[in-house]
């Protein structure tokens, strides 16, 4: 599985789809996603078939590679993207939670997942161009436990970015708190 390395490079390409869109500390993914690859495969076993054991292997094996490379350095809370509850009644977990233990169980960062709320439940967003994505998430999180959240430098896992949309979407909702600075990991990357 071709991993990409980003959490080592500073100004790396998922650090630049958030230039200009929100601020973030870094950011990084693991792998490349594109049709056909590995970890596409792996994601889609994990959210569609429900083997919760792909996400917790794959976020404790790229937890450590951002722990030896000090990438969690200086960040004191993980807090995973969250599905729209009926989403989750659906699926019966949140594959982003899963990684984000992974990740946990080898940093020893806490994991919060009740930081943030997705209350508008938005569509798919694999066939939506980048402006639609965008749009589909627009307000669609709310911050639910300010008082754990404020001066937190807070890990925003997910599993899969594409144009970062629902991922600034989380961002410019927790940056209205005080003291917050965010890093963003995740699984896998398309391909840029």
């Amino acid at each position: 599985m071709p991993r990409t390395g980003y959490h080592m490079l500073p100004g790396n390409p998922v650090e630049q789809l958030f230039w200009g869109r929100c601020y973030i500390e870094k950011a990084a993914a693991f792998s490349y996603y594109s049709k056909g690859s590995r970890i596409r495969n792996l994601i889609h076993n994990l959210k569609y078939r429900g083997i919760k054991e792909i996400g917790y292997e794959l976020g404790r094996i790229y937890g450590l590679s951002l722990k030896s490379s000090g990438f969690t350095s200086g960040i004191n809370l993980i807090v995973p993207v969250p599905l729209h509850p009926g989403k989750r009644r659906i699926r019966g977990f949140n594959q982003s939670e899963i990684i984000s233990e992974g990740i946990s169980g080898v940093t020893g960062i806490p994991v919060e997942t009740n930081a943030l709320t997705r209350v508008v439940p938005s569509s798919t967003q694999t066939r939506r161009s980048r402006y639609e994505r965008w749009t589909n998430v627009e307000g669609i999180f709310r911050v639910s436990a300010a008082d754990i959240v404020s001066n937190r430098h807070i890990l925003l896992v997910d599993d899969v970015i594409t144009t970062g949309s629902t991922i600034e979407s989380c961002v410019c909702e927790l940056l209205k708190l005080p003291g917050v600075t965010i890093s963003v990991a995740a699984l896998a990357v398309a391909t840029i």
